[in-house]
């Protein structure tokens, strides 16, 4: 038996579901996809994006990586944002973290765990930046819950600050970026109240003036 059988027929009886429903839906997806939405999420395999916030392939254009991080030195994930606000045209980036993630608590800790410890600098650095607040919470779970929130809001932040997302403010173009977080043990996804829509809520250091000619 091939090892790749039993998903191949979980495929062909997804694919069968989904035509049963909608018998041209194959056909109208190849043709184009315009989904309103980028979610920049965890690379968590119990954090499935489309499924969570109950839409269809076409509707949501997913990057992930673990603990959901965005960094200004990381050419995939810009490239990624690029393509969704200039080509695709999202109106709404959902940076979405979730309760429990293990990036996040690797992050918290002094443990070696190799090549992934560069990637989460990032995320110790902002835990040790709210160490205090972080300290003053009841129990670990609570201490790594909050990390996570913390985390998404600054990830909603660092989106913000890149000239891919100023450049579209400043031509006019609609474009949000919300934090939300999803709980693993209950499985419902929530907003953060972080919604950021406009240059003008940016602290002043990290705006950008509109580009000039060449």
């Amino acid at each position: 038996m091939n090892d790749l059988d039993q998903l191949l027929e979980n495929n062909r009886h997804w694919a069968e579901a989904i035509k049963q429903e909608d018998p041209e839906f194959f056909e109208k997806l190849a043709r184009q996809q315009v989904p309103e939405y980028l979610w920049i999420g965890c690379s968590d395999a119990r954090v499935p994006a489309n499924e969570i916030v109950g839409l269809l392939p076409g509707e949501l254009f997913v990057h992930r990586n673990v603990a959901n991080v965005v960094l200004q030195t990381d050419l995939n994930c810009l490239s990624v944002i690029q393509f969704a606000v200039d080509v695709l045209k999202v109106r709404h980036i959902l940076v979405t973290g979730h309760y429990g993630c293990g990036g996040v608590r690797a992050s918290m800790r002094d443990e070696q765990l190799g090549l992934i410890d560069g990637w989460l600098r990032s995320i110790r650095d902002l835990y040790h930046e709210h160490y205090d607040e972080i300290a003053a919470l009841p129990d670990e779970e609570s201490k790594l819950n909050r990390m996570c929130e913390l985390n998404v809001i600054q990830q909603v932040a660092n989106v913000s600050h890149t000239n891919i997302v100023q450049n579209a403010w400043h031509r006019g173009q609609p474009l949000s970026i919300h934090g939300c977080i999803y709980g693993i043990k209950d499985g419902l996804w929530k907003t953060l109240d972080v919604t950021i829509s406009s240059p003008e809520q940016l602290p002043a250091q990290y705006r950008l003036r509109p580009r000039r000619p060449l």
